[in-house]
């Protein structure tokens, strides 16, 4: 069986996870993992660990979609129901806190995707050769 990882190739998912979710290179933790605000640098610029492999797609923005709106909606029920603000106050305030959110968490979650994906070998980050 060749595809069996050995034991020192194993790499620990949630420090991983940590160091992507900061926007940090998931192998040593201190080089940046992007170059601007969503573009991925292809090394790390501390360890030169090759980050050309990822593969993160819509998999940010569709979890920050799913984050913003599983907190933001009951978030505005509850307000709307407690305290009855005017409506283009309640929306003024919903649509800053909305993209402000979206904007804060859409890197974030770009870094921790990425770092998944190395932790977990995918897409040729598991290639030694």
């Amino acid at each position: 069986m060749t595809n069996q990882t050995t034991h020192s190739d194993v790499r620990d998912l949630w420090p991983a996870l940590r160091k992507g979710f900061r926007r940090k290179c998931p192998n040593c933790g201190s080089g940046s993992l992007l170059q601007s605000y969503l573009t991925v640098r292809d090394t790390c610029t501390v360890c030169r660990e090759d980050l050309s492999h990822h593969r993160a797609d819509d998999g940010p923005a569709y979890l920050t979609i799913l984050l913003v709106g599983h907190l933001m909606a009951p978030l505005l029920h509850i307000v709307f129901v407690a305290w009855r603000p005017e409506p283009l106050v309640l929306f003024t305030v919903f649509a800053v806190g909305c993209v402000t959110l979206s904007l804060y968490l859409l890197p974030r979650l770009k870094g921790a995707i990425v770092a998944f994906q190395w932790a977990r070998q995918m897409h040729g980050f598991g290639d030694t050769a």
